[in-house]
């Protein structure tokens, strides 16, 4: 049951994956009738809302666009940085809802950065433990280096849950402050662009979320099935 759970949220995780890029390539290819670029949107959007210490950074790659509350950074990838369209603007305006979180001192955002050192440490180890975890049961039934493994995916199990509300709060003060600027969004029609850009963005979170709970049930349920 577990193994057929895992394999469905899979497939349904590809799907959402492959719609999520397609409609990012449909609106970058949507000129913003505005012409401004992603990084004029976020220090706009920055500056609206009184934040005049984050730095607005190009990063390299695709997708890459990320908040950073360590070391307060707005980082966009190159094709939101810099572009003009209907796609850039969301997410510049998306990672910008990450800052005045920040600013705003979220109590979601604020539990996500404390667990982040415990996360990365998890991360770092699930993979081989339970590796570890799982031979050790089919050779010698010993259940403790699993239960850490379990353990271990726990934690990043409640760590995608906990990023849905940050994602979702993200965007619904992105799309909010876009709403309110005629001047970056001058017709309904592309603030609805908008919205399914970011809502397709969301639900990435939510399918990874779904696939690390599918991921702890099937090693829970083999670390407690064999116990018994």
């Amino acid at each position: 049951m577990g193994l057929i759970l895992f394999i469905g949220i899979a497939i349904i995780s590809f799907i959402v994956q492959w719609r999520f890029k397609s409609k990012f390539k449909q609106y970058s290819e949507i000129a913003l009738s505005s012409a401004l670029s992603g990084a004029e949107i976020a220090r706009k959007m920055l500056a609206d809302h009184g934040i005049n210490d984050v730095e607005i950074i190009s990063v390299d790659g695709q997708l890459t666009d990320h908040y950073n509350p360590a070391d307060r950074t707005v980082n966009l990838s190159p094709d939101v940085y810099h572009g003009r369209s209907i796609a850039a603007a969301a997410v510049a305006a998306h990672e910008c809802g990450h800052a005045v979180q920040h600013a705003r001192a979220y109590s979601w955002l604020q539990f996500r950065s404390a667990m982040v050192p415990v996360v990365s440490v998890a991360s770092n180890l699930v993979q081989w433990v339970l590796l570890i975890g799982v031979m050790l049961m089919a050779f010698g039934n010993n259940p403790i280096v699993l239960a850490v493994g379990v353990g271990a995916l726990a934690i990043l199990t409640v760590f995608s849950f906990v990023t849905l509300p940050v994602e979702f709060d993200a965007s619904k003060r992105a799309l909010v402050w876009l709403q309110s600027n005629k001047g970056i969004m001058q017709t309904s029609v592309e603030h609805d662009q908008a919205k399914n850009a970011l809502w397709w963005a969301a639900m990435t979170y939510v399918v990874a979320a779904l696939s690390s709970l599918a991921t702890l049930m099937y090693y829970a349920m083999m670390l407690f099935g064999r116990r018994d």
